[in-house]
C-alpha cells in the first residue's frame, strides 16, 4: 500500500500531527509508526504533567507562538475528551535581589505573549498563594495547569484510529530510502512505501533527518536526564500548586521546582545532567556508541566549555540528596532531606548545532519528501497541537504545489 503520509514516532508530536493532518483530510492515507510496544513511552511519558503558558518565550518565536495556541487548543482537547486537567497557576519567585531584573523581564515577556492577569507578588502576596514560599518577590502566572499527557496521548490515538489513520506498534525505523516521488521506510518487519514522511522521531529525531539525506546534517540531539524526588505524603502540604524559580537565561531549562501532580502528589526536580545514553533514565544507564558520538560532537565540546561550572553543579546534585535538598530550600526552608523519596526522571531531546548553540526554539526542518521536527523539548506537550497543525499545514501546502 502506498500511504500519503508516514509519521515516525509515537510521541505526543506525532500522534498530535496524525490527527491535525486527518482533521485537514479525512481521507488521508496516515501510518503512524512507533518503535517502542506502546506510544508515548519516552519524552512524553515521563513528562511533568505541566501546562505551560507562554511566558518564557521570545515574542513572535515558534515556542511562543506555538506554546500560546497550543495552549488554547489541548484545554478545549481536554474538555472535549473529558481529560482531567486544573488551571491552578503557579508562582516564579526571586529568591535573591539580583534575580529581581530577571523577574521582571518574564513578566515583560509574559505581557508582550498576551498573558492576563500577570501580577507581581511581595513575600506576603506570595504567602497568601503559598504559604511556606520564601523569596523577595514573586510573579503570578494563572494561566499554568496540570494535566496527564498519557492520557491526552491515549485520547489523541483513539481520534485518529476515529478517522481512519493506522498506528502500528514495535516497528523501529532500520532504513530510508527516498526519491523523487516517495519514500520508502525499512522497520524491523517490513518496509513501506509514502509520498511524505514526517519525522516526530523525538530523542532519534536526528538520526531519523540524517537518514533522509546524504548531506551530514547540522545538529545533534544531546539528551539532558532530569531527575525528580517526590514529598512524602505528611509534607505534600507545603506546596499547593506550582512553584518555580527565575530561571538562567543563558540556559535552556527552568530550574528545579515544585509540581502539584493531576493525579495526587508533588514532584521536586528536575535537575539537568548529561544522559550517558538517549534512554538513559538510571544514573549508571551507558550506551558507548551514543555517548562517544555526544562529547565528540563539536557543538557539545564548546557547550561544555562554556558551562562546566553549572554542568558540574548539576551533576553533584545528581548524587548529592543534600545538594538537592539545598536548591529546593531556596523556595521552601522548611523542606529537609527526609521529605524526599527518590521519583522518576526523564531525558530532554535538545538539539545543539555545530557552534554550540542549545537551539532554544522549535526546528521544523524540510526537505524534498521530509519534514523533520527535529527540536521539540517543553513546552511541546502544552503545544503538540499546535506543532502538529504547523507541520499538517506545511504538508497540505505540499500537496497544492
Amino acid at each position: 500500500m502506498l500511504y500519503d503520509v508516514t509519521i515516525v514516532g509515537g510521541g505526543i508530536v506525532g500522534l498530535a500531527t496524525a490527527l491535525q493532518l486527518l482533521r485537514q483530510r479525512p481521507n488521508l492515507r496516515l501510518l503512524l509508526l512507533e518503535k517502542e510496544p506502546e506510544l508515548a513511552r519516552h519524552q512524553t511519558g515521563h513528562n511533568s504533567g505541566v501546562i505551560h503558558s507562554g511566558l518564557y518565550y521570545k515574542p513572535g518565536s515558534l515556542k511562543a507562538t506555538n506554546c500560546l495556541r497550543g495552549y488554547q487548543q489541548l484545554i478545549e482537547f481536554c474538555q472535549q475528551e473529558n481529560v482531567p486537567y486544573d488551571l491552578c497557576g503557579k508562582i516564579v519567585v526571586a529568591t535573591r535581589p539580583e534575580q529581581i531584573p530577571l523577574l521582571h523581564n518574564l513578566h515583560e515577556r509574559g505581557r508582550q505573549n498576551g498573558l492576563d492577569g500577570l501580577r507581581k507578588l511581595s513575600l506576603a502576596e506570595m504567602r497568601e498563594i503559598e504559604p511556606h514560599v520564601a523569596g523577595v518577590e514573586g510573579l503570578w502566572v494563572p494561566q499554568t495547569g496540570i494535566v496527564d499527557y498519557k492520557i491526552v496521548c491515549e485520547k489523541y490515538a483513539d481520534n485518529v484510529r476515529k478517522l481512519g489513520g493506522e498506528i502500528r506498534l514495535g516497528e523501529g525505523v532500520t532504513g530510508i530510502a527516498t526519491g523523487p516521488t516517495r519514500c520508502i521506510i525499512t522497520t524491523q518487519r517490513g518496509a513501506y512505501e509514502t509520498l511524505l514522511l514526517i519525522n516526530c522521531a523525538g530523542l532519534f529525531s536526528d538520526k531519523i533527518a540524517q537518514m533522509t539525506q546524504a548531506e551530514p546534517i547540522d545538529l545533534r540531539i544531546v539528551p539532558f536526564r532530569g531527575e525528580y524526588f517526590k514529598l512524602t505524603p505528611e509534607k505534600q502540604h507545603l506546596v499547593r500548586n506550582l512553584i518555580y524559580p527565575v530561571p538562567d537565561p543563558n540556559f535552556p531549562f527552568l530550574g528545579v521546582h515544585f509540581t502539584r501532580m493531576i493525579g495526587g502528589g508533588v514532584e521536586a526536580g528536575p535537575n539537568a545532567v548529561l544522559a550517558f545514553r538517549r534512554e538513559g533514565y538510571g544514573k549508571f544507564d551507558v550506551n558507548g556508541k551514543e555517548l562517544w558520538e555526544t562529547l565528540t560532537w563539536p557543538g557539545f565540546q564548546k557547550v561544555a566549555a562554556k558551562y562546566w561550572q553549572t554542568g558540574l553543579g548539576e551533576i553533584y546534585r545528581s548524587f548529592s540528596k543534600s545538594a538537592f535538598t539545598k536548591a529546593l530550600q531556596e523556595l521552601i526552608p522548611e523542606v529537609q532531606e527526609s521529605d524526599l523519596v527518590p521519583g522518576g526522571a526523564g531525558v530532554r531531546a535538545q538539539a545543539c548545532d555545530r557552534n554550540g548553540g542549545l537551539l532554544d526554539d522549535f526546528a521544523i526542518l524540510e526537505s524534498t519528501r521530509v519534514i523533520n521536527v527535529c527540536n521539540a523539548p517543553s513546552p511541546a506537550a502544552t503545544s503538540s497541537l499546535s506543532i502538529g497543525q504547523t507541520v499538517a499545514e506545511m504538508a497540505m501546502k505540499r500537496g497544492k504545489e
